[in-house]
C-alpha cells in the first residue's frame, strides 16, 4: 500500500456511491424516525458507541431520545418474518464525535442482513464491509476477529476475571495478562491461549496455522472454520487484499456471537467502519432469526480533507473589469477542456490552493508563478 489513492471525499459522494454498492446486492434502503423510546437506549447502552444520549419529553409525557444507533431501530422494528431482510439506510445519528465533549448531527450509512445467516450471508457483508473501503480509498485494512471463538477459549474463566483478560487482550498487553491469571491461579493452558489471541495478528494467509493453533474443541474448530471460509469467499470476490485476523477487536460478548471486524483507511486516525455478528441483540427482543451488519461512520471522511493537501481547483484564472466577459469566457472554455477544475475570481483568495494561476489580460492568459 505505497500509493494513497482517495476516491470519496464527502458524505455526498459516499452515499451515492455506496447505495449503488449495497442495492446491486438486494439490498433495500431502510427509513425510520429520528428518534425512539428512551428506554431503548437505556437497556442497550453496552451495545452504543458512546452511553450519552440527548433526550426530550414528548407531548404524552414520554421520554425520548434522539437516536445516538441505527441498529437498534433497526432490530426494534423490523418484522420477524422468517425470511432473511437485507436493508442498508443512510440516517442522522446523534451523539459526541469521536475526541469531542459536543454533541453533533452525524450522517452515518451501513446495512444490516438479519434473518438465517450462513457462510455465504456472512461472507456477503464482509464482502460489502471491503468493498465499501475501497470505494472511500485504496488505502485500507480490514481487521477481522470471532467474538464466539474468544469466548470459548476464555470460557473457563470467572466472570470478572474474563472481563479484565479482554481488556488487555484489547490492549495487546500480554504481559498483564500473565500476570492477572498467575495471580488468579489460572491454569497455563488458559493463560497461553489468552497470550496467543493478544498477540495473534497479521494477514490471513500468513496465519492461518497459528489461527489453527487455537483449536480445542469442536466450538473452536466451527469458529475457525468460518473464518477460513469467509475468507475463501472474499478471495473469489477479489476481496482478499489487506484482510488481517486481529483478535483485538473484542465488542460486548452479550450481544455479539461470531465474526467481528473494523476497516481503516490511511489518513483517519481510527475505524471508519465497524461491524459484527449480533444475533445475541436480535434474540433480546423475542427475535429467532440470526443478524450481521456494519456501519460506515461518514463524519470520520472529513479527516481526509484535512490530512490531504488537495487544491481548491486545478487552475485559477485572475482578472479585472478590462477584460470582456466574451475573451474570459472564450479562454476558460480552452482552459476546462483540458483540466479537471478552473476557478474564475478577480483576485487571488489569500488561503487559496491550485494548481496553476494564470491572469487573464488584454494578450490572453499570462502565467503567474510563486502567488499560488
Amino acid at each position: 500500500m505505497n500509493e494513497n489513492i482517495i476516491h470519496i471525499r464527502n458524505d455526498e459522494e459516499a452515499i451515492l456511491s455506496f447505495k449503488n454498492l449495497y442495492k446491486k446486492f438486494g439490498y433495500k434502503q431502510y427509513k425510520m424516525s429520528k428518534f425512539e423510546e428512551y428506554d431503548l437506549y437505556a437497556e442497550n447502552k453496552n451495545f452504543l458507541l458512546s452511553s450519552n444520549i440527548i433526550t426530550f419529553t414528548d407531548l404524552n409525557g414520554k421520554l425520548m431520545a434522539l437516536k445516538p444507533d441505527v441498529t437498534l431501530s433497526i432490530v426494534k422494528n423490523i418484522k420477524d418474518s422468517g425470511e432473511t431482510q437485507k436493508v442498508y439506510y443512510n440516517e442522522n445519528v446523534y451523539r459526541a464525535r469521536k475526541g469531542s465533549h459536543e454533541f453533533s448531527e452525524i450522517l452515518q450509512t451501513g446495512l444490516e442482513c438479519i434473518g438465517d445467516i450462513d457462510l455465504y450471508s456472512t461472507g456477503e457483508v464482509l464482502m460489502l464491509a471491503v468493498k465499501s473501503l475501497m470505494q472511500i480509498s485504496e488505502n485500507y485494512i480490514l481487521d477481522i476477529s470471532h467474538s464466539g471463538l474468544i469466548s470459548e477459549l476464555l470460557g473457563t474463566l470467572p466472570e470478572g476475571m474474563r472481563d479484565s483478560i479482554l481488556k488487555y487482550i484489547g490492549e495487546k498487553n500480554s504481559t498483564a495478562i500473565e500476570r492477572e491469571c498467575e495471580r488468579a491461579g489460572i491454569s497455563r493452558a488458559v493463560t497461553r491461549r489468552a497470550v496467543q489471541l493478544a498477540s495473534l495478528y497479521g494477514p490471513f494467509e500468513k496465519i492461518t496455522e497459528e489461527l489453527e493453533q487455537l483449536s480445542i474443541n469442536e466450538k473452536t474448530d466451527s469458529a475457525i472454520n468460518e473464518l477460513k471460509g469467509v475468507y475463501e469467499i472474499l478471495k473469489l470476490y477479489g476481496c482478499e487484499k489487506n484482510i488481517n485476523i486481529d483478535f483485538s477487536i473484542i465488542n460486548d460478548m452479550n450481544y455479539y456471537n461470531g465474526i467481528v471486524f473494523k476497516g481503516y483507511v490511511a489518513g483517519i486516525p481510527s475505524n471508519i467502519l465497524s461491524g459484527g455478528r449480533y444475533d445475541n441483540l436480535v434474540h433480546k427482543f423475542g427475535k429467532k432469526a440470526g443478524a450481521i451488519g456494519f456501519a460506515v461512520y461518514l463524519d470520520m471522511l472529513d479527516w481526509l480533507n484535512l490530512t490531504d493537501e488537495e487544491n481548491d481547483a486545478d487552475v485559477l484564472v485572475v482578472y479585472d473589469d478590462s477584460i470582456s466577459a466574451k475573451e474570459l469566457t472564450a479562454a476558460v472554455q480552452k482552459l476546462s477542456e483540458e483540466n479537471s477544475s478552473v476557478a474564475v475570481l478577480k483576485c487571488i483568495p489569500a488561503n487559496g490552493r491550485y494548481g496553476k494561476v494564470y491572469r487573464m489580460t488584454e494578450r490572453g492568459l499570462e502565467s503567474i508563478e510563486g502567488d499560488n
